[in-house]
This record gives C-alpha cells, structure tokens and sequence, in this order.
C-alpha cells in the first residue's frame, strides 16, 4: 500500500518508517498521523516484520513538532480535545504494537515528534538531535502524551523544567537524563538503528511482545501487581514451542529457530 507522508522499507525481518514531509521539517498534521498510523497497522500485520524503525526524511528534522497551520486552525475546544485524542491514539498504538519500535532521531525532535519518539521502546539520537517540548511558547501544553510520559522517563523535576520553559537540549543532554538511550553521529545514525533492529528481529518474537508488555503495563501498577503480571506472563511464555526449540538449540549447541508460536 502507497502512503503519501511516509516510506515503508522492508529488509532482514525489520520495517523502517521514514516520515516523508521534508520540506515542513516532518511537522505533524491529521494526515500525516493518519497516514503513520495506518502504516502502523500495515507493518504491524506483517508476519515477516519483527522490528520496526521510525525516522524523519531528510538531516534536519525526525519531526518539528505539530504544523503550526492546524493548530492556528483550531475553532474550538472540542476540536482542540479531537486533535490531541488523535495525537495519542498514534503514540498508544506505537505502544501497544507487539513489536519492538526503535525511533532513529536524526534532527530536531520537539513537540509531538518528542512524545511520538517517547511511545518508541528506544531512542537513538543523532549528535546533531535537538529535542524539547515547545509547546508553552505558543500558550500551549503538550497534547500527544507529553506531560504523562516525559516525567516517566526522566523524573518529574526535570519534565516540569522542560515542559515550562519549552527549552531545546542537545543529544547529549538527552542522554543524560534518560530521554534517549544512544547517542552516535549522525552519519551511523541508520547503522546504529539497523544493527540494533536486526539483532531484536532475531529473538523470539512471542517472548518480546510479553516482555514489552508487562514492563509497559508493570510501570503502571504497584510493584506486588507487577510482580504477579510477571508470574503469570512467565508461567505462558515457558510453554511456547519457542521456548522449548530455545532450551534444545542451548543444549544441542545450535541455533534455533523461532517460529512465534
């Protein structure tokens, strides 16, 4: 299927997602999220794809941010309360794909591009990557899950210090308050993403999906909860016929072969 804003590469188990409005910085309107978010699906229900990337097309942007234009367009609060519903539903379907995502950051990373990288399971940044939260400079705040998962990542102290100032911080800086977990040159940006999306293609995918699954929904409940979620999911996971060709191919000293079942 042909999407008008965004590219969809297959190779070696994994997708990438290149959000393709180079000449607007990747800024995110309805169409573009609804064309992400379709992609989604489509690469989602792909029994070959065990890995998907996202990125932005081009050197300058993984995504600006939200298009100013639609924003200016907004009539009234229910259309407003529409907009960031739509926003949220791409970063939770991102979220609660049974795939791993890995966002490959390769420039200016603001607004509803930071919260749709956040939804990724992992960020790589580009040394050249700009990141923040805007918003409050055009009398905003965060609409696409910004004030809910930027304090679980990096604590709400420092969520509080970006989201209110709306300040830019370099890659590195992301790095050392967790809100990325790599950062490399921007040339081995692509490589970086790619050796990491081969080598999760290559585990087995049952196993995966539950452990995205109980550390996502485990962050959310106390720890006792999480603990029993664990338990429960561990007591499936270990009758797979996966886990049984993983534990023969060990002791057999071969490499196994995952079949998702």
């Amino acid at each position: 299927m042909a999407h008008k804003y965004v590219l969809i590469d297959r190779e070696d188990g994994i997708a990438i997602l290149t959000i393709n409005r180079a000449e607007k910085y990747n800024a995110l309107n309805r169409e573009v999220i609804v064309d992400i978010t379709a992609a989604l699906d489509e690469v989602g229900k792909d029994d070959d794809v065990h890995a998907i990337i996202i990125t932005g097309a081009g050197d300058k942007a993984f995504v600006s941010g939200a298009d100013i234009e639609m924003m200016r367009g907004l009539e009234s609060s229910p259309d407003g309360v529409a907009t960031s519903q739509q926003s949220q539903g791409l970063t939770l379907k991102i979220e609660k794909l049974p795939k791993p995502v890995i966002a490959a950051l390769n420039g200016y990373t603001l607004g509803g591009g930071l919260e749709l990288a956040m939804a990724c399971d992992i960020r790589i940044a580009a040394d050249t990557a700009k990141l923040g939260q805007p918003e409050i400079n055009l009398a905003l705040i965060p609409g696409a899950g910004g004030t809910q998962r930027l304090p679980r990542l990096v604590g709400k102290g420092m969520a509080k210090l970006l989201v209110f100032t709306g300040d830019m911080i370099d890659a590195e800086e992301a790095l050392r308050i967790g809100l990325v977990e790599k950062v490399v040159p921007l040339g081995q940006l692509m490589d970086e993403a790619q050796s990491l999306a081969k080598k999760l293609a290559a585990k087995p995918p049952l196993a995966l999906a539950v452990a995205k699954e109980v550390i996502n929904v485990g962050m959310e409940v106390d720890l006792e909860r999480a603990l029993s979620l664990e338990s429960l999911e561990f007591g499936v996971i270990c009758m797979t016929e996966d886990c049984k060709e993983a534990t023969s191919a060990f002791l057999e000293k071969r490499k196994p072969v995952f079949k998702g079942r």
